[in-house]
């Protein structure tokens, strides 16, 4: 996808996963039996790579318990695990596949976060990658990170599949009452948003006031509910992407 202007949303089918719609996958997710199978090393908190199987399907997925976080002195409320979901609902409820399937469940090692594995195509060269202005995917990122407030999207966060859909991921240190907006998709810094955007964040901002409110009141603080409206409300009075501010790193580290 190489135009600027935005489509309508992505079909539902999970692409590059395992042959799931989203839906199927939230309820195998949510209910299947979790195994893990091995563990992912370089990951700041415990991640595991786990198996997930009910009624005859089964599906690779990443499990997060909230007892392997690590507290961080500047997210001092609620985990990651609830903020990861808090991103999955924003992103459906933006009607942007985005984000894979992601749930907040209790699995083997208590509580934790448990989002579909993707998998992805390891031609991709992601320093290259993530610096393009022609993919629709990656500016979609973009303007979806505005709205959470990620703090730490890397380019390893950026999952391209072999069919040219791309996702996001590791949404932990998001939605913060302050602007820590640290990202490495600065290309649109300043620029209009595409075609389409607006009526996504205004659609968006209505449903912040409804069954979306409800659903992050349940997974993040009042507060930091009420600072996502205000984020939305100022894409929408601006109409452009944000631009990194002289008052924080704009850029995480390290950046891939």
């Amino acid at each position: 996808m190489t135009s600027d202007e935005l489509t309508p949303p992505l079909a539902l089918a999970v692409d590059g996963g395992p042959g799931l719609t989203a839906d199927e996958a939230i309820e195998l997710l949510h209910g299947g039996e979790l195994t893990i199978e091995g563990r992912v090393i370089d990951a700041s908190n415990a991640t595991f790579y786990c198996a997930v199987e009910a009624d005859g399907r089964s599906a690779a997925c990443v499990y997060k318990p909230i007892a392997g976080e690590r507290p961080l002195w500047d997210f001092p409320d609620g985990t990651l695990a609830e903020r990861e979901v808090a991103a999955y609902e924003v992103a459906v409820a933006m009607g942007w596949p985005i984000v894979p399937p992601t749930v907040l469940r209790d699995g083997p090692a208590g509580p934790g976060m448990v989002q579909l594995w993707i998998d992805t195509d390891e031609t991709v060269d992601i320093a290259r990658f993530m610096r393009r202005r022609d993919v629709q995917l990656l500016r979609r990122i973009a303007i979806f990170d505005a709205v959470v407030n990620n703090a730490d999207r890397k380019g390893g966060h950026l999952l391209p599949t072999s069919t040219g859909h791309v996702y996001g991921v590791d949404h932990g240190v998001t939605f913060s009452i302050e602007d820590k907006l640290r990202t490495v998709l600065w290309q649109w810094g300043g620029a209009r948003l595409p075609d389409g955007a607006c009526e996504v964040l205004t659609a968006l901002r209505a449903d912040l006031d409804r069954d979306l409110g409800k659903r992050l009141s349940q997974l993040l603080t009042k507060r930091e509910v009420s600072r996502t409206r205000s984020r939305v409300d100022r894409l929408l009075a601006t109409g452009r992407h944000p631009e990194p501010s002289d008052d924080w790193p704009a850029v995480p580290w390290p950046p891939i």
